[in-house]
């Protein structure tokens, strides 16, 4: 199978030197999990605030059941499940697992409560880092990968814990914080510029290199890329603000099709989370509490047609998701990524070539989410990760401020439905050269 991913190496194990290594990593992202759901409540919790969502606690238990169905039921034969009904609850949408509480009815869920989910995840840790001791080269041979991989699921669901308890959370009319903020500087935003990229041949996709990476991103191929340009920042508050003083919402002109319907059938009239003050001033509703729009931070929470609509509205276009790629190439993937204490984007300061090329928020692009010339989806239950949603989605790229640090790579490819704003999804322009 043309990946380069760890799943398809018949020598997929770890050094004896790496057991420690990776106990410490398992334990580290199990952690983090818990951490983010400490500051809410068990009412916190439960709360599903739209049917594309889920609860915290769901998150929680998923990830366990994940490392249990996925790792220990399947390679360890003495291993028996913590419950069985659990199999039902807290399946995702793998249909060659069974069936499934359905999605938008997760938040009905009340029991198990969240000790009980908790008490789950210390059984399936304290089985899994066992196995990783002393399960020998057999059970390593065979659960490496999938160890790993069950790994970067779990910090996918670590950035869907802060985006779905926002979305929660801006539903309660007192703007409930939910963790307080680390003071920042608060600086002006930097002018705008462009960086030209000569295109050409180039290769996109994750090296066959022994590193880990999702299906999805395999096999690297070739392709040939026109001359273009990038903004050298994504685009900030305040420029979206003169789009929306331009009457843009209400310009058909600017707006795809679908974009201008889902415009009117949802009566958008700015950024998820925006609200109207009076005197023209807006305010944003945050993980730390509402506060007052500012203009030099990023512009987050948009969907896929209003990323294009101003991109329209500024006589340019949005960047496909190689152009993307190949203009990060060889740049470290550092950025603002997932700290407690700053979940928010920050703004740009100056400096020369692509800034914000990671974190802060995640850049809508203009490719559909499709598969790569030769891509095979993974044997088995697995299979059933990215290959199917290869339809009616669209790439992003880059990361936002709620990734975790260490999770993202210049190939890595996420996907939503164009209309969807819930996520930290800005912006950065591109023009033909």
């Amino acid at each position: 199978m043309p990946s380069s991913s760890l799943y398809d190496r018949p020598d997929a194990r770890l050094p004896d030197v790496a057991r420690s290594d990776l106990a410490a990593r398992y334990l580290a992202v199990r952690s983090l999990s818990e951490q983010l759901a400490a500051p809410l409540s068990a009412e916190d919790q439960c709360l599903q605030g739209m049917p594309d969502a889920s609860p915290t606690k769901w998150h929680l238990a998923h990830t366990t059941w994940f490392f249990e169905t996925v790792v220990l039921l399947a390679h360890v034969a003495a291993y028996r499940p913590y419950d069985h009904r659990y199999a039902y609850l807290f399946n995702s949408y793998y249909e060659s697992l069974g069936a499934r509480q359905p999605r938008p009815q997760r938040g009905m869920i009340t029991r198990p409560g969240i000790d009980e989910v908790l008490a789950y995840r210390q059984h399936v840790d304290g089985a899994l880092l066992a196995c990783i001791a002393d399960g020998g080269d057999e059970f390593e041979e065979k659960a490496a990968a999938l160890i790993e991989l069950g790994l970067n699921h779990e910090q996918q669901h670590q950035e869907l814990i802060l985006t779905d308890i926002k979305y929660g959370l801006a539903l309660n009319p007192f703007d409930p914080v939910y963790r307080p903020r680390r003071p920042t500087p608060v600086g002006d935003a930097v002018a705008p510029g462009w960086v030209d990229f000569t295109g050409g041949e180039t290769s996109v996709g994750q090296p066959v290199d022994g590193r880990f990476c999702y299906d999805n991103e395999t096999p690297r191929h070739r392709l040939l890329l026109r001359p273009y340009q990038l903004a050298d920042r994504l685009t900030t508050c305040g420029e979206y603000l003169a789009f929306m003083a331009d009457g843009a919402y209400r310009r058909p002109e600017f707006w795809l099709s679908d974009g201008w319907a889902a415009v009117q059938a949802n009566d958008w009239q700015a950024p998820l989370y925006w609200r109207p003050e009076g005197n023209g001033e807006w305010s944003v509703f945050t993980l730390h509490g509402r506060r007052a729009v500012d203009p030099a931070e990023p512009l987050c929470h948009i969907s896929f047609y209003e990323a294009a609509a101003y991109a329209a509205w500024a006589d340019a276009r949005l960047p496909t998701e190689f152009e993307w790629e190949a203009a990060v190439a060889g740049q470290p993937v550092r950025g603002n990524f997932l700290d407690p204490a700053i979940l928010h984007p920050q703004a740009s300061g100056p400096g020369p070539g692509l800034r914000q090329a990671y974190g802060d928020a995640w850049v809508w692009t203009r490719s559909s989410y499709d598969p790569y010339p030769g891509f095979r989806p993974l044997p088995g239950t697995v299979g059933e990760y990215n290959g199917k949603f290869m339809v009616g989605q669209l790439v992003l790229r880059g990361g936002s401020c709620a990734s975790p640090p260490g999770h993202l790579r210049a190939s890595y490819r996420n996907f939503f439905p164009p209309a969807a704003r819930w996520q930290f999804s800005g912006l950065r322009l591109a023009r033909d050269l």
